[in-house]
């Protein structure tokens, strides 16, 4: 389970910002939305509300940022950039590392793990774990100097080796799960079911739902969740077939669609196709049946909805974590509600998997059934860097009063009482002066 989540220095974000999922004290709303794991308590979802351009999309890129670089340090070369972004509205930012850290459980132990880094190299970085009694730190790095504890669970041999393949533009941990050391395998174990999703571009996902689908677990659910959402169609085919050159678009020529075909020939692609009943002169259902091509008849709205089904049952059935950007694009708000719906249910959710998403749909803060301290909200300040606060934590200025469970927290959000919405200038008065008009 996911516990929290620190950056600081990345994108739009500058002094450090932490997304927890730790539940807030003394709040009784909805207690179902805690995961209760040996002495922890954590929320199962949580959601980012603000204004476009606040950096709502720039956290979850944060955990993407992680992301990549955990996977990707093994096969760098010694010269690779790192992917380093900083805030660079404020002076001496831009020469300052970007940090993340990230808490989180595997089974009843917790883990607290760690970074810097610039464009050139990993500066620090460090792995706690916190078992019984005190945490207990397994390894820290400055720059290319590693000390490993005889706590991290993993073969001396093994450890000497990855210390010394580890380049200063590396990850350590990378390199610790590359040579099979024990503790290390089973972190990116955890870090395997943490999944990212962008909600406008969806493509990647559909790719994985395909997979999926092949698999007669996953397949049975998803059809049944997508016959639940009511899309219009009676069922999913796939259907493979060879690459065919002639399916090329009109207009590739030269040495670019030889390189394409080079490439393509003999590869097998999969085609997501839709079946629908047909219907007789007076509207009454037949026994007959129609399949087409998912891309070229059904809305954007069903390809995502379809494309993002593989991710969505895969977390709920495996556990895990479910980070998506733009959750409500492309989809009606009644499905956006269900979604976040099976992640609050303990019978949909049993293996407490968590949801994490940003949207601007203010209808799930009236609708849904989230606590105050699940309600996030992303804003900039009066330098123009992201800042992050929770409901939970909101006091009014003139009573010192916190925001009370059953009050309409979409009215309010809308009315400006929380911040992290536009402000907006007077454009009725500028568009009157185009017009040579007073108003």
């Amino acid at each position: 389970m996911l516990i929290e989540f620190r950056v600081s220095n990345f994108r739009s974000i500058c002094e450090e910002q932490v997304l927890s999922l730790v539940p807030a004290p003394k709040q009784k709303d909805f207690p179902d939305n805690i995961i209760e794991v040996g002495n922890y308590g954590v929320l199962n979802a949580l959601a980012l509300y603000g204004a476009n351009s606040s950096g709502k999309s720039n956290l979850l890129k944060a955990f993407e940022l992680l992301d990549i670089l955990l996977y990707t340090s093994t096969r760098l070369n010694s010269i690779s950039k790192l992917p380093y972004d900083p805030f660079l509205l404020k002076e001496g930012f831009e020469a300052k590392p970007t940090s993340l850290e990230i808490t989180f459980l595997i089974k009843k132990v917790r883990y607290r793990y760690g970074f810097e880094f610039n464009a050139r190299e990993v500066i620090s970085e460090y792995l706690f774990r916190k078992n019984v009694g005190r945490e207990v730190l397994l390894f820290s790095r400055e720059k290319d100097v590693i000390e490993v504890s005889s706590g991290f669970d993993g073969k001396p041999k093994l450890i000497d080796a990855a210390i010394e393949a580890t380049r200063n533009n590396a990850l350590f941990l990378s390199f610790c799960d590359m040579f099979n050391i024990k503790e290390a395998k089973s972190i990116f174990k955890w870090f395997d079911k943490m999944v990212i999703v962008d909600g406008l571009n969806t493509d990647k996902e559909g790719f994985q739902t395909i997979h999926l689908w092949e698999e007669s677990v996953y397949k049975d659910k998803i059809r049944d969740y997508l016959i639940l959402l009511d899309l219009g169609f009676k069922n999913l085919v796939l259907q493979k077939s060879e690459f065919d050159p002639s399916e090329l678009p009109e207009g590739l020529e030269g040495t670019m669609k030889q390189l394409i075909v080079k490439e393509l020939t003999g590869k097998t692609g999969v085609q997501i196709n839709t079946t629908h009943t047909i219907y007789d002169k007076d509207g009454k259902r037949t026994n007959k049946e129609i399949t087409w091509s998912m891309e070229e008849r059904e809305s954007e709205g069903t390809k995502k909805a379809i494309k993002f089904s593989g991710p969505i049952i895969h977390t709920l059935i495996n556990g895990g974590a479910l980070i998506v950007d733009e959750i409500e694009a492309k989809i009606h708000p009644t499905i956006t509600l269900n979604i976040i719906k099976l992640f609050l249910s303990k019978k949909t959710n049993p293996l407490n998997a968590q949801l994490i998403f940003a949207s601007h749909d203010t209808n799930l803060l009236h609708y849904s059934p989230l606590r105050r301290d699940q309600i996030n909200f992303v804003e900039k300040n009066d330098y123009e860097a992201t800042e992050l606060y929770t409901l939970s934590d909101f006091r009014y200025f003139n009573n010192d009063q916190k925001e009370r469970p059953d009050v309409d927290k979409e009215k309010r959000y809308l009315e400006g009482r929380y911040g992290a919405i536009p402000v907006l200038g007077a454009f009725n008065t500028k568009i009157s002066k185009w017009h040579g008009k007073k108003r």
